[in-house]
C-alpha cells in the first residue's frame, strides 16, 4: 500500500520527512477523535429524540441557528407540521424545542466542523509534499465517503419526516451509523500504518486473517446494533442470558413477519438476538485469538494488543447487557455506543500494524 511505501521512505526520526509523516498521522488521529465525538452526540441526539427538530438541509446557511424569537416561531411551526409533532410530542412548548433542537444543530455544527479539519490540513499538507501519490488519493476518498455521509444523515432524517412516522427508518439510521464507523476504521487503518521503520516492531509472521476477520465481525455488529437503536429493539426483552425464558426463542417469534427477510429488520426479536449472538461470536473469537497469540509469541506487542482488545470486548458486552437490562438510560446507550467505536479502533489499529508486522 501506498501508506507502507511511504513509512519506508522515511529516512531517519529526526528527518523532516518523518516529522511530516508524524503531523500528518496526528490530524488523522484528531479526525479519529472528532468522528467519535460526532457518533456520540448523534446518539444523544437519537436518545433524546431530537433528529427530526431541524426538518431541512441546509448545507451552508443551516450553519446559522435562529437568532430571534420570530425566527425560532417559524423553525417551531415548521416542526410542528411533521407527524412526530402531532403523534409524541403535542403541547410541547417553545422552550422545550430549542432543547432538542440544539441537539441536531450541534451534530451538524460539529459534521461541518469535521469537514474544515479534514479538508484544510489535506490542501496544506499536500502543497507541502507531505503526502503524495496514492496516499492522496486514499485521503480524498474519505473525504467523498465524509460528504456522502453527510447526504445519508438527509435521507436517514428525510425518512422520519414522511406521514405516519414518528422516527428516522431503521434501516437508514444503521446505514448512517455503519458509513460514519467505517470512515473511522478508514482513518485509524491509515494513521497506524503512517509509521518509520525503526517504529515497527519486528514479531515475525503472526499472521494477518484473524485481526481482519475480527474487524469485520465487529463492523457487522456495528450496524446490527444500530438496527436494534433504529427499531427500538432494546426496550424489548430486557433480560440476559434468556429472552422471554429462552437462549434462543422459538422459530415462530424469529421469523413472524413476511416476506421472511423483512424480519432482519423490522422484527424486533430477530433484531436483538442476532445483536446478541454476534456479540458472543465477537468475545469468543478475540479470546481465541489472544490465547493463540499468547502462545506463538508471547512477549510480542501483537500478543499484548490483542489481549487488551480481547478485554475489550467483554467490556463492551457487559456494558451491552448493562444497558439492555436497565432498558437502555441515555448514559448507558451512549457509553455502549462510544464505546464500540473505542473496540473498532484498537481491531482496526491491531489489524494494521499486524499487516505492517507481517511485511517487516
Amino acid at each position: 500500500m501506498a501508506v507502507a511505501a511511504l513509512a519506508e521512505s522515511a529516512p531517519l526520526a529526526g528527518h523532516p520527512k518523518t516529522r511530516s509523516l508524524r503531523a500528518v498521522r496526528t490530524w488523522l488521529y484528531i479526525l479519529a477523535a472528532l468522528v467519535v465525538a460526532m457518533i456520540a452526540v448523534g446518539g444523544a441526539t437519537r436518545l433524546t429524540g431530537s433528529g427530526l427538530s431541524i426538518t431541512e438541509w441546509k448545507p451552508v446557511t443551516g450553519a446559522i441557528p435562529p437568532l430571534t424569537e420570530q425566527a425560532w416561531l417559524a423553525e417551531f411551526e415548521k416542526y410542528r407540521q411533521i407527524p412526530q409533532y402531532e403523534l409524541m410530542n403535542k403541547g410541547m412548548s417553545l422552550s422545550e424545542f430549542k432543547f432538542i433542537y440544539a441537539w441536531e444543530w450541534g451534530h451538524r455544527q460539529l459534521g461541518r466542523l469535521i469537514g474544515f479539519v479534514f479538508f484544510l490540513p489535506l490542501l496544506w499538507f499536500w502543497a507541502r509534499g507531505a503526502i503524495k501519490g496514492k496516499l492522496v488519493l486514499t485521503l480524498v476518498a474519505i473525504g467523498a465517503l465524509g460528504g456522502l455521509q453527510g447526504a445519508i444523515g438527509w435521507i436517514m432524517v428525510a425518512s422520519g419526516l414522511e406521514p405516519g412516522m414518528t422516527a428516522v427508518a431503521p434501516i437508514k439510521l444503521a446505514l448512517h451509523l455503519t458509513v460514519a464507523s467505517v470512515i473511522l476504521a478508514c482513518l485509524v487503518w491509515v494513521a497506524a500504518g503512517l509509521k518509520d521503520p525503526e517504529e515497527i516492531p519486528n514479531e515475525g509472521n503472526i499472521g494477518r486473517f484473524a485481526p481482519r476477520f475480527l474487524v469485520g465481525l465487529v463492523l457487522l455488529q456495528i450496524a446490527l446494533g444500530g438496527l436494534v437503536a433504529g427499531s427500538k429493539a432494546g426496550l424489548t426483552y430486557n433480560t440476559w442470558p434468556l429472552m422471554d425464558g429462552a437462549f434462543v426463542p422459538p422459530g415462530s417469534a424469529l421469523f413472524v413477519v413476511k416476506p421472511w427477510i423483512e424480519n432482519f429488520v423490522d422484527n424486533v426479536v430477530l433484531v436483538q438476538f442476532n445483536h446478541r449472538m454476534v456479540a458472543y461470536a465477537i468475545v469468543a473469537f478475540a479470546l481465541w485469538h489472544a490465547w493463540s497469540l499468547r502462545r506463538q509469541a508471547p512477549a510480542s506487542k501483537a500478543s499484548r494488543r490483542s489481549t487488551a482488545l480481547a478485554g475489550l470486548t467483554l467490556a463492551q458486552m457487559a456494558l451491552g447487557i448493562v444497558t439492555l437490562l436497565f432498558v437502555v438510560p441515555l448514559w448507558a446507550g451512549l457509553a455502549h455506543q462510544v464505546f464500540a467505536m473505542a473496540v473498532l479502533g484498537m481491531a482496526v489499529a491491531h489489524a494494521r500494524v499486524s499487516g505492517l508486522t507481517k511485511a517487516a
